[in-house]
């Protein structure tokens, strides 16, 4: 408990300590929020509750760090992820995902979290349980006469997801696919009668979602430490953020990403790194009782 205390004392003492916290937090939440982003789709357009939201992050990491290793440039593993990962949640689609498409939560749930449990496996299998980075030849910019440090690469990395987000807004506003998507996320049924193919819409859209995720691994292999079984939290960040946010709501996973990405690292200074991920999840359940508070008003009131 003295611990504690001196950690938040230290807080007021060193203002700069903030400046340091908040800068690293909404570096994360930026790629919080671009993995929670295609979460939102997926759960928005299909109904589907995605479990192996954060394992398709991680595959795409590993996907990026093999080509490393053999001599690719670390920036150009990005697009590549976002290709690969791409095909895999394409060929997940028509195996696993059409088959539950319109069935029971539990249904969708059972096959993600299958999903998911394969994915770790098989990257396990491949690539061992040892933690993997890409050391990026980048320096480190310093503020505050050196107490507050930037890595340019995760500079790098908060660019790259934010020209992520930005290509897959555009695409979503601009292009006849997107308007597809928003159609049929709206009301499936009339879009079928407008002539608009919902089994390709479902199919491009799952496919895209596993694309961002894959990209958002390829980055964060950049920045942080991937390992096979690492999935779980960054599906719990991405439910957290798009809990929180609503479905369809861009500017509030974004905020939420940010958010949660500051509110772990406060937790970290606080707490120690070791109750960092049980800051997500405390975040997730307060999340779920404020909207279980909210649906109870509202029957209330329709009553």
């Amino acid at each position: 408990m003295d611990q504690v205390l001196g950690n938040i004392d230290l807080l007021f003492q060193f203002p700069v300590v903030n400046v340091k916290i908040l800068m690293d937090g909404l570096m994360i939440g930026a790629l919080f929020a671009v993995a929670a982003y295609g979460l939102a789709l997926v759960w928005g357009v299909m109904n589907v509750k995605n479990l192996a939201q954060g394992d398709f992050v991680i595959a795409g990491g590993y996907v990026s760090w093999w080509l490393a290793q053999k001599g690719l440039p670390p920036l150009l593993g990005v697009p590549i992820a976002f290709i690969v990962l791409w095909g895999v949640g394409w060929v997940l689609y028509k195996l696993v995902i059409s088959r539950v498409i319109g069935r029971d939560l539990f249904t969708s749930l059972l096959a993600t979290f299958g999903i998911a449990i394969m994915i770790a496996q098989i990257l396990n299998l491949i690539f061992g349980s040892d933690t993997q980075s890409i050391k990026l030849p980048y320096d480190t910019l310093y503020f505050f006469d050196g107490f507050v440090d930037v890595p340019i690469a995760k500079l790098i990395g908060v660019i790259m997801a934010a020209t992520l987000a930005t290509g897959v807004v555009v695409f979503m506003k601009k292009s006849r696919m997107g308007q597809a998507i928003r159609a049929t996320a709206q009301d499936p049924r009339a879009a079928r009668v407008m002539g608009i193919d919902t089994e390709k819409v479902y199919a491009f859209t799952f496919s895209l979602n596993s694309a961002i995720c894959g990209a958002a691994g390829a980055i964060i292999v950049m920045v942080w430490l991937i390992q096979p079984f690492y999935g779980i939290t960054y599906s719990i960040r991405s439910f957290v953020i798009v809990t929180a946010a609503g479905l369809g709501n861009l500017p509030g996973v974004i905020a939420a990403g940010l958010g949660i990405g500051a509110l772990e690292q406060y937790g970290a200074h606080i707490f120690g790194i070791g109750y960092q991920q049980a800051v997500a999840v405390l975040l997730l359940l307060l999340v779920l009782l404020v909207r279980l508070a909210q649906q109870r008003r509202n029957r209330q009131v329709l009553q």
